[in-house]
């Protein structure tokens, strides 16, 4: 393998580290998913960093890092809610985001030739709400190892809903112009 396949070969490593995430998670070994989520992040770190720091950016990197990163959350929130520590509003609020990311992003690129050599570039409220669901399974894992943590879930719950309706929106605002823009130039 060579050295510019790297960040797309962390990118997969994520991917596959969802498997054993979700096992641990469902097996209630919140200590192994723990270290196992922390792994997948730090993974996705460097994949970002590499491919900026030795301009390795390509558009399979584009569309396989945030892949994995929804793959990864997805079955995470999945598996949390299995087991009953994430509440179903919520799951669903998360699920609608993403249904409108990636039907917005195969309309896209499925009805624009051009878009090939497109970058998929996450706005910064999507940067910020991919943070702040990292951050509340985190969260939730360690609420499960140090019960007496636990207070503030209504809030986190909350903060994570708002930046994913916010995210939503922002994505479904950004398929519109796309597609005005596509139509326009037919």
């Amino acid at each position: 393998m060579s050295f510019s396949m790297l960040p797309n070969a962390l990118s997969i490593i994520r991917i596959i580290l969802t498997v054993p995430i979700v096992i641990a998670l469902l097996k209630e070994q919140y200590l192994l998913t723990l270290l196992l989520f922390l792994v997948a992040g730090v993974s996705d770190a460097l994949d970002g960093w590499i491919a900026k720091q030795f301009s390795l950016q390509s558009r399979l990197g584009s569309i396989l890092d945030p892949v994995a990163d929804k793959v990864l959350l997805t079955c995470s929130f999945v598996a949390l809610y299995w087991i009953e520590v994430l509440p179903l509003w919520l799951l669903m609020i998360i699920f609608v985001r993403d249904v409108i990311i990636i039907a917005g992003a195969l309309g896209y690129f499925l009805g624009d030739e051009n878009s090939e050599s497109d970058l998929l570039e996450p706005s910064l409220i999507s940067k910020v709400n991919t943070v702040l669901q990292i951050a509340l399974v985190l969260y939730l894992l360690i609420i499960q190892i140090y019960v007496g943590i636990d207070g503030f879930q209504d809030m986190v719950f909350i903060i994570v809903a708002t930046s994913t309706a916010l995210s939503g929106a922002d994505y479904g605002l950004l398929w519109v112009k796309k597609f005005i823009l596509q139509e326009s130039k037919k």
